[in-house]
């Protein structure tokens, strides 16, 4: 343990259980020195463990957020499964895009409406199309499947992608 001398400020090193009157060897000073241990150790053990359940409600926590959080942040999800093409009465070319949307959270939502997007060869989007879902909620854990027809003919479709619009018009991908 370290004391210092009140008077000249001299640093000096004594055991742990050092009891009684010391003398300053520089200036002579005299007092008395009780040196016992300053931490308790029932004291040190107690603060370990809060620290370690702390430590360990937090890791829990955060797991539980993110696992949590996981389906929560994208509970629906738009996938296209089929792209066909076919002839109207005009002779015109077109694209019908089928799909599915399935709700992964545990709640009912509402659904949004669909946006399919048409990119060219460079991936730039090239077309959209918004079209309305063929249902307006859709339960926990149900999938529901689309179909759209793109009105007009767009050359160098190279790929096709869907996302749900949100209610405050957001895009999701």
């Amino acid at each position: 343990m370290k004391i210092k001398c009140d008077v000249c400020k001299t640093e000096y090193t004594l055991g742990q259980n050092t009891k009684g009157h010391v003398r300053c060897a520089v200036c002579g000073n005299v007092w008395n020195c009780d040196c016992t241990p300053r931490k308790n150790v029932l004291l040190m053990f107690f603060a370990s463990i809060c620290a370690l359940l702390a430590a360990t409600i937090f890791a829990v926590a955060v797991i539980v957020t993110s696992r949590n959080a996981s389906p929560n942040k994208k509970p629906l999800v738009a996938k296209i499964t089929e792209i066909t093409s076919q002839v109207d009465d005009s002779g015109t070319k077109q694209l019908v895009v089928d799909g599915v949307i399935t709700n992964r959270s545990k709640d009912v939502y509402g659904l949004p409406d669909l946006i399919v997007v048409l990119h060219d060869a460079k991936g730039d989007p090239i077309a959209k199309q918004r079209f309305m879902p063929p249902a307006t909620l859709i339960d926990s854990g149900q999938t529901i499947g689309f179909t759209h027809t793109l009105s007009g003919a767009v050359d160098g479709i190279k790929k096709v992608t869907i996302e749900l619009e949100d209610s405050k018009g957001n895009v999701r991908k």
